[in-house]
């Protein structure tokens, strides 16, 4: 097991990277048909759904600098974790303006904290990035973004205990995440990490029971059950964590309620009522 010196890593803190992107139709009318709507093809001037900029500033590595996860290997803009687990714990993002379909957008990151902390199965780092997208109008989206870096569990480690979703819910939609599904999100989104797509080595190398669904898929998901039951409000803020995994070995449901007339509660459960995502919208 590596030692996490995480006095070296804080020197990260403060790192910044800008980047520039345009956005492009194309990625938005693929999610749309991976999330099976039947929304008009994507036009200039179109309004960019709540989360729907991961569709762009995609990770562009070489494959020489990919490490065996799929993942860049580590250092670059990211602080070196020495442990060889890597998720999206969670985050946060607010829309002071509007991303729109055609715009050329400024994106600069920076790295605000980098934590560690003593989990059940031993060091767990966290690091939060704060990105800030602009465009020709101003700030469009400010967004920090929770990544949780952790050991592998020893052999024979209990499993940690469930979290039953929330009893009442007025939206459900039920999700199956096919290797189809996945893999497609993976392309969408170009993250290599092999858990969403290799079975072999989802099961034997990481050990888990099967894909993993991405995080940021099941927070898209939840931030598209808003639109479909409320579509003519628009999503200022969005808050969403992740509770527990998801595999793709059966479907899982993604339920929400109203919270006043200016926000929703909502969240994923697998088929066994195990809370899985949490997530809360305010509307403008």
């Amino acid at each position: 097991m590596r030692h996490v010196d995480i006095d070296y890593l804080k020197q990260w803190v403060g790192r910044t990277e800008t980047r520039t992107d345009t956005i492009a139709p194309v990625p938005i009318d693929a999610l749309n048909a991976l999330l099976d709507r039947d929304d008009a093809p994507a036009s200039p001037g179109d309004a960019v759904p709540p989360l729907w900029h991961w569709l762009y500033f995609l990770p562009v590595v070489r494959s020489s600098l990919v490490g065996p996860d799929g993942h860049p290997m580590r250092g670059g803009f990211l602080p070196p974790v020495p442990l060889p687990r890597r998720m999206i714990a969670g985050g946060r993002v607010e829309y002071p303006g509007q991303l729109r379909v055609g715009d050329t957008v400024t994106r600069r990151a920076q790295i605000l904290r980098v934590d560690h902390k003593a989990g059940r199965t031993g060091d767990l780092v966290f690091v939060t990035v704060r990105n800030e997208l602009t465009t020709p109008r101003g700030t469009a989206l400010v967004e920090e973004q929770d990544i949780v870096y952790r050991n592998v569990a020893p052999p024979g480690t209990a499993p940690p205990p469930t979290q039953l979703a929330p009893a009442g819910h007025l939206w459900d939609r039920k999700f199956t995440p096919d290797e189809v599904v996945l893999f497609k999100f993976s392309a969408l989104t170009l993250n290599g990490h092999r858990i969403h797509y290799d079975h072999p080595y989802v099961t034997q190398v990481e050990g888990y029971p099967g894909l993993v669904v991405h995080g940021p898929l099941i927070a898209v998901l939840l931030a598209d059950l808003v639109r479909r039951h409320v579509p003519r409000r628009a999503v200022k803020r969005f808050a969403y964590r992740a509770v527990s995994p998801t595999f793709h070995t059966a479907p899982f449901f993604l339920c929400g309620t109203p919270e006043g007339e200016n926000g929703a509660s909502l969240w994923s459960k697998s088929v066994e009522g195990q809370l899985a995502m949490q997530a809360d919208a305010v509307f403008g």
